[in-house]
C-alpha cells in the first residue's frame, strides 16, 4: 500500500485518473490533509535532482508509490509493480556505469591525460569485463552485508508501540537494495564527470614549477596555517573521486536507510560500516584477478583497484 511522503500514513489511493492519463486529480492524506504524494505529476529530472540533494519525500514515493496508488474510475483494484525486476534493471545500468568509471580511473596509467587511455581494442574490453564483474561481486558483497546487517538491527531494536508507522508497516527487506542503488546515483553522477573531465596533467604540473597570474587587488593568504589548510585541496593531495565515492556515497546510503528503517542514525553508521567491511573483504578477493590483463602493470592495476574500492 503506498503512504503519504509528508506523515507516512498509508494510504489506498495517491491520484484518481480520470479520462486520459493526464488528466488526474491528487489525493489528499486522512491524517495530514496535505497531498499525499505530490511527486506523482513530477517529470523524471526533477525526481533525479532531488534524489541527489537527499530529499526524504523523494525516496519515500520512489520506495513506496513508485507505479501505485492510481485509481482509475470505477476500477476498484490497485496497480501493483514489481519491486525485484526494477532491481535487476537498475542494479545493471548502474553496475555498468561504476564498472566504466573504474575502467576510466585504472586503465590509465596518467589519468590526467586522456590520449593515453586504453582505446577499445580486444585487450581494453576484456579488461573491462573483468573490472564489470569485479564490481558485480563487489556490489552484490556491499548489499548483502547491509541486508543482514539491517535484519539484525531489526531484530535487536524493541517492538513499535501502536500505532506502527507506515514506513515500518509497508517495510520490505527488499526495499534495502532499492535503497542502495537509489543512493548511489549521487556519487555516480559526480564520479562519472570526473571521468570525463579530468584535470589537464601538463597545466598541472607546469602549476607547480610556475607561479600563477593574480590580479593586482587580489587577496592573497600568508598566514602559515591557512595556507597548509588551502594546500590540502590540491590535486595531488586531494584524493577527489575516493571523498566521493566513500565520503559521499556513504552518507547518501546512510541517509537512504535511515528513511527506509526509520531508526538512528547511530544504527545506520554502523549498517553501512558493515556493508564496507564484507565489500572490502571480497575486493581483496578479486582485486588480483581483476588487475590482469589492463594494459598497465598487474601488481600497480591491483593497488589502484584496492584503493579505490576500499574505503
Amino acid at each position: 500500500m503506498p503512504i503519504c511522503t509528508s506523515c507516512a500514513q498509508p494510504t489506498p489511493y495517491l491520484y484518481t485518473v480520470y479520462n486520459s492519463a493526464y488528466n488526474f486529480r491528487l489525493e489528499q492524506c486522512t491524517a495530514c490533509h496535505a497531498f499525499a504524494d505530490p511527486y506523482v505529476e513530477h517529470d523524471t529530472l526533477t525526481l533525479l535532482l532531488d534524489l541527489i540533494l537527499l530529499k526524504r519525500d523523494v525516496y519515500r514515493h520512489l520506495l513506496y508509490n513508485r507505479g501505485l496508488g492510481a485509481r482509475k474510475v470505477g476500477d476498484k483494484t490497485p496497480a501493483k509493480e514489481d519491486r525485484w525486476w526494477l532491481i535487476a534493471r537498475l542494479g545493471s545500468a548502474l553496475i555498468c556505469v561504476d564498472a566504466f568509471i573504474r575502467w576510466t580511473h585504472i586503465s590509465s596509467s596518467h589519468p590526467g591525460d586522456i590520449s593515453e587511455m586504453a582505446t577499445w581494442n580486444r585487450a581494453a574490453i576484456a579488461g573491462f569485463v573483468r573490472i564489470l564483474v569485479g564490481c558485480f561481486f563487489e556490489t552484490a558483497a556491499f548489499h548483502a552485508g547491509v541486508v543482514l546487517a539491517c535484519y539484525a538491527v531489526l531484530k535487536l531494536l524493541p517492538s513499535p508501540r501502536s500505532p506502527v508507522s507506515g514506513i515500518r508497516e509497508q517495510f520490505r527487506y527488499s526495499h534495502i537494495p532499492l535503497t542502495l542503488f537509489y543512493s548511489s546515483l549521487t556519487k555516480l553522477f559526480l564520479l562519472f564527470c570526473l571521468s570525463i573531465w579530468r584535470p589537464d596533467a601538463t597545466k598541472t604540473g607546469l602549476a607547480t614549477h610556475a607561479r600563477p597570474h593574480l590580479h593586482p587587488n587580489a587577496t592573497t593568504f600568508t598566514h602559515p596555517v591557512v595556507v597548509r589548510a588551502l594546500e590540502l585541496l590540491d590535486e595531488d593531495k586531494l584524493d577527489r573521486e575516493w571523498v566521493v565515492r566513500n565520503v559521499l556515497g556513504g552518507m547518501a546510503a546512510g541517509f537512504g536507510l535511515r528513511v527506509v528503517l526509520d531508526c538512528h542514525p547511530i544504527l545506520t553508521t554502523m549498517i553501512i560500516i558493515t556493508g564496507w567491511l564484507v565489500k572490502t573483504a571480497v575486493a581483496n578477493l578479486v582485486s588480483g584477478w581483476v588487475g590482469m590483463g589492463l594494459g598497465v602493470d598487474d601488481k600497480a592495476a591491483e593497488e589502484m583497484w584496492l584503493a579505490y574500492s576500499i574505503p
